[in-house]
């Protein structure tokens, strides 16, 4: 538990065989669960998995038996979250580019209830862009402007950074079968909270890449997630995009996984 919370970490990997492992390493002790979601990986992401679970009985894996997308994975392990009555829930990505020994900083927004999402962002402090792409830079400005044009938020500088803690308050106020399931989910989720009249607040922290190949390609995802933006942007205007939802059973976190 933290500070009288309990909390799980939620970890969506896709043929993350070179990094799942290391994702483990250093997580805190005050960490009660952590859920892997095996987005139906070819490689051998379960199977090393598994083994780390033998050492540490907190990780649960979770398979898709086909691919969801990376959001449709998030998904999953909310479920298993409220399921299991998690106070907190922690995305943090399957390629290890999110460093555990930031976590309590993640997690004391929503502990203080001064929000009910709390994530990172690296978009206001020029050091904190050190190993981003130039490409990357524009893109990710690009989309926060979109995001903000789309979602009427305006606090959010970094909505392409899903390390994220959110409250199970929020997570059960939201329609998560309604949420993105590609990349792009975040953008999503900060329209979805903040239509539902939840508090987001950022966390400045540094870009942390470890040598890792980023999955996305921008030539391709910013189209794709601007025409999402503009579907938010619909939604939102005409008063669609709040979600009207009850908190999901065992039964239905556990259809669709093996």
């Amino acid at each position: 538990m933290y500070r009288e919370k309990t909390v799980a970490v939620v970890v969506p990997a896709y043929n993350e065989e070179k990094h799942i492992g290391l994702v483990f390493e250093g997580m805190p002790d005050f960490i009660d669960a952590i859920y892997v979601i095996d987005d139906a990986s070819t490689d051998e992401t379960a199977d090393i998995t598994m083994r780390c679970a033998e050492i540490d009985d907190r990780i649960q894996l979770l398979r898709h038996p086909v691919n969801r997308g990376v959001g449709g994975a998030i998904v999953t392990g909310y479920k298993r979250a409220l399921a299991d009555g998690m106070d907190i829930s922690v995305v943090m990505a399957g390629d290890n580019q999110m460093e555990p020994e930031y976590l309590g900083e993640i997690i004391d927004p929503v502990v203080d209830r001064a929000a009910e999402y709390s994530k990172v962002t690296r978009l206001t402090d020029r050091a904190h862009l050190n190993g981003m792409s130039p490409w990357r830079i524009v893109g990710n400005f690009t989309l926060r402007w979109l995001t903000v044009l789309a979602t009427g938020n305006r606090g959010v500088t970094d909505p392409q950074n899903g390390y994220a803690a959110i409250s199970k308050d929020a997570l059960i106020a939201l329609d998560l079968d309604a949420v993105y399931p590609y990349y792009g989910y975040c953008n999503d989720l900060v329209g979805r909270l903040t239509a539902n009249g939840q508090r987001i607040v950022e966390i400045a922290l540094p870009s942390m890449y470890h040598g890792e190949v980023s999955k996305i390609r921008y030539h391709k995802y910013i189209p794709r997630v601007s025409k999402l933006l503009l579907r938010i942007f619909v939604l939102r205007i005409t008063g669609r995009l709040k979600s009207r939802n009850s908190q999901p059973t065992l039964d239905a976190v556990a259809e669709g996984t093996e």
